[in-house]
């Protein structure tokens, strides 16, 4: 299985030059990326798995200089961000056998895959856009 690891997540932030600071963020808001300070801002509430999936999503932010989610582009920029952070974190031929191993149970796939929920949804997401386009 391939994995992405949040070492080397943050090794890109340190090749944008964007900064990553854990705070105590309230409510369900898992992760921030500010563009005029370069800085992506990360709950310090998050367990593994969360902290990678949100450090993937809020780098891609960073790598597109996303100017955020309150934008005239947010929607279309959070779209994007979710699809690059499921293909980033899941492989084909590893979503297969989480797949077959499991006989489709999410919540048994997330864990497998070392992903969120949030992020296997967009994953399946993708997959279901491409067989109504085939």
């Amino acid at each position: 299985m391939r994995r992405i690891t949040i070492d080397a997540l943050e090794r890109q932030a340190r090749g944008l030059h964007v900064r990553i600071v854990d705070i105590d963020m309230p409510g369900t808001t898992c992760g921030l990326y500010c563009d005029r300070l370069r800085t992506i801002w990360l709950a310090d509430w998050l367990n593994d798995r969360q902290r990678l999936c949100t450090m993937q999503h809020e780098l891609i932010h960073a790598r597109y200089r996303d100017l955020g989610c309150g934008s005239r582009y947010g929607a279309r920029c959070e779209r994007r961000c979710r699809k690059e952070t499921a293909l980033a974190l899941i492989s084909p031929v590893d979503y297969g056998m989480a797949e077959e191993m499991w006989d489709g149970d999410a919540w048994h796939m997330a864990a497998e895959l070392g992903v969120t929920m949030q992020v296997l949804a967009d994953y399946r997401q993708i997959l279901a856009e491409r067989v109504c386009i085939v």
